[in-house]
């Protein structure tokens, strides 16, 4: 597990954006459980999280003109429990952090794994979740 002193300010960048943290399983599923959209980021301590996927997914939700209901994130190595439970709803996707998911009504509608991500820049990552959200958000 890696320490909170690395972590927490790498949570910050998406809970300040209006993230909320899923740290348990039951929060997990009581989150995709809901009606309406839900993004969900495995958030992580690589370079291409914090290159591409944190500030893709910030300039993603802050520029769409349609966004989801819900933006919710778990912290690979950190939440374990939460990321765990994610990944049985991701499947059959394999393991991936950063990893990006958008849900509807509890179905997975878009999945974006790492090797998506690395190597993108932030605005092509934001560009493209735009446009998933343009067809599966209100």
């Amino acid at each position: 597990m890696y320490p909170a002193e690395i972590v927490l300010p790498m949570k910050a960048e998406l809970t300040d954006n209006g993230f909320e943290e899923m740290i348990s399983a039951s929060e997990v599923d009581n989150t995709l459980a809901e009606k309406g959209t839900t993004l969900v980021v495995i958030n992580s301590v690589c370079g291409c999280a914090a290159g591409s996927c944190r500030p893709g997914v910030v300039m993603a939700v802050q520029n769409a003109t349609k966004r989801p209901d819900r933006l919710a994130t778990s912290f690979a190595g950190f939440d374990t429990e939460a990321v765990n439970q994610v990944r049985t709803h991701l499947l059959p996707y394999p393991p991936s952090s950063p990893a990006i998911a958008l849900f509807k009504d509890g179905q997975l509608v878009t999945m974006v794994e790492r090797h998506q991500i690395e190597g993108r820049p932030a605005q092509v990552l934001a560009q493209h979740l735009i446009s998933v959200f343009d067809e599966f958000c209100n």
